[in-house]
């Protein structure tokens, strides 16, 4: 059996973290985690961008702009989305995790959805707060595991009879005997 598994150590690694203006004094907090804990794993400063969006519906297609541009090993996003009195909730947080889980599969990046869906204030603010369980510091711990498994993977692809994770794309054309 082998067992591959992403590490922790984000040396040379690059992130684009996409964040919600809305909610601000939430997404604040949990952008401030999310930074502290890459840089405290390795990251450079200047081996992190972060891109500010409106809200959480509009942090799809930055991920995806973001993904596209094959500069980062992983995106981060991180919005709040808080329960009101109507349906806007529902659609806002569906859309937004539908549109960056689609991200993710058509750019082949990882892109961690950070978004916070909560049903009241108070548990919004108890997510993003440091001193507790902070969704922007585990948002980064899974962006570098799953950047490094993908960096993992990636380097089968290049040795032969690595691991076979993929068929191969070469076809053998035979001409046909007359």
């Amino acid at each position: 059996m082998k067992l591959r598994k992403g590490s922790h150590n984000a040396t040379g690694l690059k992130f684009g973290i996409v964040v919600s203006r809305f909610n601000k004094f939430v997404t604040s907090k949990l952008l401030s985690s999310c930074l502290d804990g890459l840089t405290k794993h390795g990251v450079a400063s200047d081996d992190i961008e972060v891109v500010r969006v409106p809200g959480a519906f509009e942090i799809p297609l930055v991920a995806r702009r973001l993904a596209g541009t094959k500069q980062f090993d992983a995106v981060i996003c991180l919005g709040a989305v808080i329960r009101g009195d109507t349906a806007h909730f529902e659609f806002i947080s569906a859309e937004a995790s539908r549109g960056i889980g689609q991200a993710a599969m058509d750019s082949e990046v990882p892109i961690i959805f950070g978004v916070l869906t909560t049903d009241t204030l108070a548990q919004a603010i108890e997510r993003a707060n440091p001193a507790k369980y902070n969704r922007g510091g585990e948002a980064a711990k899974s962006a570098i595991e799953m950047a490094s498994v993908i960096k993992q993977l990636k380097a089968m692809e290049q040795v032969p009879n690595a691991g076979e994770l993929k068929p191969s794309t070469k076809r053998t054309v035979r001409k046909r005997a007359k």
